[in-house]
């Protein structure tokens, strides 16, 4: 097998397996929602907080079982149509870049179909495809409170950042801001050069 073939997928495999070593720690290892279980590393700002959620990336839900029925499926069509673009663009000899950000796309939506797909029966106790995912890394960067002139949320606590998320959903956000970022770069066609007439030699 081609470098340009397996290396995208040596990394889907790599992200995968350390953001279920890590999930598989924060379970074993911390109390869910339990402050004194947090594991700090950058004092107050950064650490390990255990918690699940039901639904989407950093946290965010779609109420209701039906809601994560839904997702879920949405999330294994997701994997599938991802797997097949990313053949596709290796194939076809796309960006370099742009396969490598689509690798960690496939990464980050493969490890939370597994929490969503099969943690829920392992360890859980719901049926298949009802799995809540886990969450961990926990960045409050700024906390304080809106001014009172501040409309809507005048007086009100903020922090920033307050999302709760795993590596699955770093490596999804990463791969989209890069492509955000650089699509001039990746989809940047090659205009073919036009002949003009006069550059042709004529021989006598």
């Amino acid at each position: 097998m081609k470098p340009a073939y397996y290396k995208p997928f040596l990394l889907v495999i790599f992200i995968v397996l350390i953001d279920q070593i890590i999930k598989t720690w924060v379970r074993t290892h911390m109390i869910m929602n339990d402050p004194l279980s947090d594991v700090h590393f950058l004092g107050s700002h950064g650490m390990l907080h255990y918690t699940e959620n039901n639904g989407m990336a950093f946290g965010m839900e779609l109420g209701g079982s039906f809601g994560k029925l839904v997702l879920t499926i949405f999330r294994i069509a997701a994997v599938l149509s991802i797997g097949y673009g990313l053949v596709y663009l290796i194939k076809h000899k796309y960006n370099r870049g742009l396969i490598m950000c689509v690798a960690l796309i496939l990464a980050g939506a493969l490890g939370n179909i597994v929490d969503s797909t099969f943690y829920g029966l392992i360890y859980q106790h719901l049926p298949v495809f009802y799995g809540r995912v886990v969450d961990m890394f926990y960045f409050p960067l700024l906390s304080g409170n809106f001014p009172q002139w501040v409309p809507i949320w005048g007086g009100e606590d903020f922090v920033f950042f307050r999302p709760i998320f795993n590596l699955a959903d770093a490596a999804i956000s990463v791969g989209v801001i890069l492509i955000l970022f650089r699509q001039k770069h990746y989809f940047k066609r090659e205009v073919p050069e036009v002949e003009s007439p006069n550059s042709e030699i004529v021989e006598e």
